[in-house]
């Protein structure tokens, strides 16, 4: 693929604009130090760690029995006129939560604009999301937030969690993602009488570079929100909690590492919809989107969490975070193409490309192979492969493989072998391997020379795809150990601990949901 052609985002005016060959990818993030910051961490870890990690679990224990007898005999469903005791309460808690973020390093935390009141805007949204620590403004205004049901059955969290008075949402009913939108739709026409929800809209979380595409379910219930933006003005990123990168006990560790640590809150003006955002909620989010990355001055990409699942496979196949796939799977979403693609569409595709002579296809004939009309979309999909006005159609139908099935790796590659074999006897020569790779992370340049050497030991030229298999089983980091990217992987391929998107991101999608709950549910319970 060819990484520095026709990929778009939506700039913070709303107009296209060019990314350039770097992209970054929202989905990773990467830590580097330099020899000072390294003694200083390793000093700290000695002496201001432990400190810091004993005072805020002290103070989070402190906040339990409050939060339990707040809880004590109140209903879930029902709202309840809050009593002086309760807003006592509510205020000793919030002092002990400050109390602990002060402990943990956030001396400062900065806010700016004026916090509207429930009755003026029932629902927060705030952006963008990209870690643990955007509990600090939950903590700061006890307002009501989005979680799985199994929450509240953790020991002390789960107390403090039902003192806010959550929307629940449960994984073991099918129904769950209407009643958790008749439930929002409740407290948001209640005219002030429920706590405000806090929504992350963006449904996972990010490196802060940009704002993914915005679920709609904030914005279904169609009254007004009030915009928030978070900002970490750190000397060093240790708060970015993504898919592929510091696992969270790292990202704890390496926070209350720091002498200090900021952010920044702000609330943006209410953001009341017209008619027309009222019936479409999805252009409700679109809008108050693209005022939050005004705000921010960071562009919007139309990527999901969707798309991050591609860069939470793991195996030799990794993909390093400069890939294209990110971009070429938002197009063939846009296109349509994802839809219905089985094992079985694949293998109709990969003879359907063999069959066509030479393989190569100008704008024009792409798009009668795919019984699309030419447009910019369609356009940019061409770009991504197009090398002196043709491509080859291969590259297109190795890359919706992994797109569509990016945990099966082995099934792309053996699909990848059998349309780039010359002889019938499934076997490759280097410079097939190297399309073949390229086109499977979604880079430009790789350096395949030492690895097909590596695997061709009886010297034949070619290789198959048995041998292809067997040695990335015996070497399974190969692409790091035999430098076969130029730039380096952002991303580890361990099994890093990752970020959940059930914690204050309602995505109201039961196949996100799914996914995420089915790979993930055993690590954050």
């Amino acid at each position: 693929m060819r990484l520095a052609n026709r990929k778009r985002i939506s700039a913070v005016n709303g107009e296209d604009s060019r990314l350039s060959a770097h992209f970054t990818n929202p989905f990773t993030h990467e830590l580097r130090f330099s020899p000072v910051q390294k003694v200083k961490i390793a000093l700290m870890t000695v002496t201001l760690f432990p400190v810091r990690l004993l005072c805020a679990a002290f103070f989070m224990l402190l906040a339990w029995p409050f939060a339990f007898v707040a809880t004590v005999g109140r209903t879930e469903d029902a709202v309840e006129p809050l009593s002086w005791w309760r807003w006592l309460v509510d205020l000793i808690i919030k002092g002990i939560m400050r109390a602990m973020w002060f402990s943990g390093g956030f001396h400062w935390v900065r806010v700016k604009g004026r916090p509207a009141l429930a009755s003026e805007a029932p629902i927060l949204t705030l952006a963008p999301h990209s870690s643990y620590f955007d509990a600090i403004p939950v903590t700061m205004t006890m307002a009501s937030i989005v979680m799985k049901s199994e929450s509240k059955d953790i020991p002390v969290w789960g107390t403090l969690i039902k003192f806010i008075r959550p929307v629940f949402v449960s994984r073991s009913d099918p129904d769950s993602r209407r009643k958790t939108v008749e439930e929002i739709k409740h407290r948001a026409h209640s005219e002030g009488q429920w706590p405000q929800i806090m929504i992350f809209p963006e449904g996972t979380c990010t490196n802060r570079s940009c704002l993914i595409t915005f679920k709609p379910g904030a914005f279904i219930p169609g009254v007004p929100v009030q915009p928030v933006v978070l900002r970490y003005p750190n000397e060093l990123d240790t708060i970015s909690w993504t898919w592929q990168g510091p696992g969270a006990f790292k990202i704890l560790w390496l926070t209350l590492c720091q002498i200090h640590n900021s952010i920044e809150i702000e609330y943006l003006p209410i953001y009341t919809p017209s008619e027309e955002e009222k019936r479409d909620p999805a252009l409700f989010a679109s809008n108050v989107r693209r005022i939050m990355a005004k705000a921010l001055q960071l562009p919007t990409v139309d990527y999901s969490f969707e798309d991050c699942q591609l860069s939470m496979v793991k195996g030799p196949l990794c993909l390093p975070s400069h890939t294209c796939l990110l971009e070429f799977s938002r197009l063939v979403r846009k296109l349509g193409l994802k839809v219905g693609v089985t094992d079985q569409v694949l293998q109709e595709e990969g003879k359907k490309a063999c069959n066509l002579c030479g393989h190569k296809l100008s704008l024009e004939g792409f798009a009668e192979y795919l019984s699309l009309p030419v447009t910019e979309t369609l356009k940019d999909v061409f770009g991504l492969f197009e090398e002196h006005g043709q491509m080859d159609v291969r590259e297109y139908v190795i890359a919706l493989s992994v797109i569509c099935r990016p945990s099966e790796y082995l099934e792309t590659l053996q699909l990848a072998f059998t349309m780039f074999e010359a002889e019938g006897d499934g076997a490759v020569v280097e410079d097939e391997l190297a399309v073949i790779l390229k086109s499977a992370l979604g880079v430009e340049d790789l350096a395949v020379g030492d690895i097909f050497r590596a695997v061709d030991t009886g010297d034949k030229g070619k290789i198959m795809f048995d041998d292809f298999c067997h040695f990335m089983e015996s070497c399974p980091n190969f692409m790091d150990l035999y430098h076969c990217v130029d730039e380096p992987s952002t991303h580890t391929c361990s099994g890093l601990e990752q970020p959940t998107t059930n914690s204050f991101c309602p995505d109201f999608s039961p196949q996100d949901q799914n996914t995420h709950n089915t790979e993930h549910s055993k690590k954050h319970n």
